[in-house]
């Protein structure tokens, strides 16, 4: 057998590189990437290699994957607000889930770093003007005139990020997940009386619970800002993510670290690590097995996603899985699958079997929003709630038929509320049954539509009650499951 070719964080730089940036200022670049190198690590490879083993536990269904957060983030969006709406969101999502399916929950937010986005094309046309296109605040602005890659906005990425990321520490560490205050998190702004009624029967039924375990003793004591101590309840795990999409700036946080030894066999071993975020993903664009991408995650330690679509074939994934998990790590490899609601019966299963027959460990996770994107009569790019839970349900359909299990889920989703507390209006349908013209209200993503507070809540409470019932033995098919039902427009068969 070969041994591997040798990998250093720059021998990425030797292949041919999808969706790269071209900076006419050279030296800037240059500048600014060696001072990314000197600033400190945003997080640790403690963190890093906790995140695996929970990665390794969805693998075996021991736990569940929320995915979540902004297509992009923006700048202008960091703020305390915008941070606390997104991590209320997920906390809130995932109480829903533990509920249901009482599987502990993996989150990994699209969060502190998730500031680049790929294009179709180079350019784009605005009005009578071809100017290049927008790829996301750590590469040129949204303004036309302002289109030139400047590479002073890798540094500020840096620094949102590590804001962002400080901010989130401080909520999840000062009693903002605290299952006793889950009315705090934006419950008042549920605009639908039956989900609002539906939610506050969980929250009443885990308060009892709670309760009953301070009656008995098991959760005494002081709160966090008299002096208490940290508790089970009291906050939760949570990492950060984004696409691996600018290497330059990866390769800058980029760091030669000890191996924690509670995780490691071999004294004094080191790894690279990637420190800008506690997981990578590789997209559909940049997934090239020759591409400088897989190159480049192919060495780093963390625990990465793989976006796996309509055009993958079965044998170009298992070669790529070859690649970048080469040993079978288990909690390594994340396959997030977004091929549309029409598109997934013909090929999940294949990729399905492939994988099993090649024994590689990975998470099955379905992202069902990037592959049901349309443009709506009025113009706008948009999303309708019934096909993206007709792709999550069809995943869910999928695996259990061939021997598999679904261990997540990928969603675009915002918690953003304007001063009078109504949520964005993106995507069309869900239980407020949001029309088409109703999508100009708030549309407020300058990437692709995200669902809402309301819409976000409905598909939690839809996966929440699948496995609720498969934990009590239902088995009836979610097809004829009212919620499914009256939520994707399908008659109950």
């Amino acid at each position: 057998m070969s041994s591997k070719p040798s990998w250093s964080p720059s021998s990425w730089t030797s292949k041919p590189v999808a969706q790269d940036v071209e900076y006419p200022d050279r030296k800037g670049l240059s500048k600014v990437l060696s001072k990314l190198e000197t600033l400190p690590p945003l997080v640790t490879p403690s963190e890093i290699e906790r995140l695996r083993y929970q990665l390794s536990l969805v693998q075996r269904n021991e736990a569940f994957l929320l995915h979540a957060g902004d297509c992009a983030e923006s700048f202008d969006a960091c703020t305390n607000e915008n941070i606390s709406a997104k991590i209320g969101l997920i906390l809130s999502f995932s109480l829903i889930l533990i509920w249901g399916a009482r599987l502990p929950i993996v989150r990994i937010g699209r969060i502190a770093g998730q500031y680049a986005k790929p294009r179709s094309s180079k350019t784009e046309q605005v009005g009578d003007r071809e100017v290049l296109s927008f790829r996301g605040d750590n590469v040129n602005g949204l303004d036309i005139d302002d289109r030139t890659p400047d590479p002073e906005r890798l540094l500020r990425a840096y620094f949102h990020s590590a804001t962002t990321l400080n901010h989130v520490r401080g909520l999840l560490t000062s009693g903002f997940a605290s299952l006793h205050q889950p009315r705090d998190w934006s419950l008042s702004h549920v605009r639908s009386p039956s989900l609002r009624n539906e939610f506050e029967s969980i929250v009443e039924d885990l308060t009892d619970a709670l309760d009953f375990s301070r009656t008995i003793g098991q959760d005494a004591g002081a709160s966090f800002e008299l002096g208490g101590a940290k508790s089970t309840v009291g906050e939760v795990d949570f990492y950060t993510s984004h696409e691996g999409l600018m290497l330059d700036y990866e390769q800058a946080l980029t760091r030669e670290c000890p191996v924690p030894k509670s995780v490691s066999s071999v004294p004094n071993e080191k790894a690279y690590y990637n420190t800008s975020a506690h997981f990578l993903w590789i997209g559909d664009r940049t997934r090239q097995l020759d591409g400088g991408h897989v190159e480049y995650f192919r060495g780093i330690k963390n625990p990465i996603g793989i976006k796996v679509g309509p055009s993958m074939q079965s044998d170009e994934l298992v070669r790529l899985l070859d690649i970048v998990n080469s040993e079978k790590v288990p909690g390594r490899v994340t396959l997030i699958t977004r091929y549309g609601a029409g598109k997934v019966e013909k090929y999940l299963p294949e990729h399905i079997k492939a994988v099993k027959l090649s024994l590689h460990p990975v998470v099955w996770i379905c992202d069902p929003m990037h592959g049901n994107t349309l443009t709506s009569n009025t113009g706008l790019k948009t999303r309708h709630f019934r096909t993206i839970i007709n792709e999550l349900t069809s995943c869910i359909r999928i695996h259990s038929e061939c021997d598999s299990r679904l261990g997540g889920v990928s969603l675009e989703f915002t918690g953003e509320l304007n001063d009078e507390g109504f949520s964005v209006t993106e995507c069309l349908g869900g239980s407020m049954e949001l029309s088409e013209e109703q999508l100009g209200l708030r549309y407020q993503s300058f990437c692709d539509p995200r669902l809402n507070f309301e819409q976000s809540l409905d598909v939690a409470f839809l996966i929440s009650k699948h496995y609720k019932d498969e934990r009590r033995g239902k088995q009836k098919g979610m097809e004829k499951d009212v919620l499914f039902t009256e939520l994707s427009g399908k008659p109950s068969s």
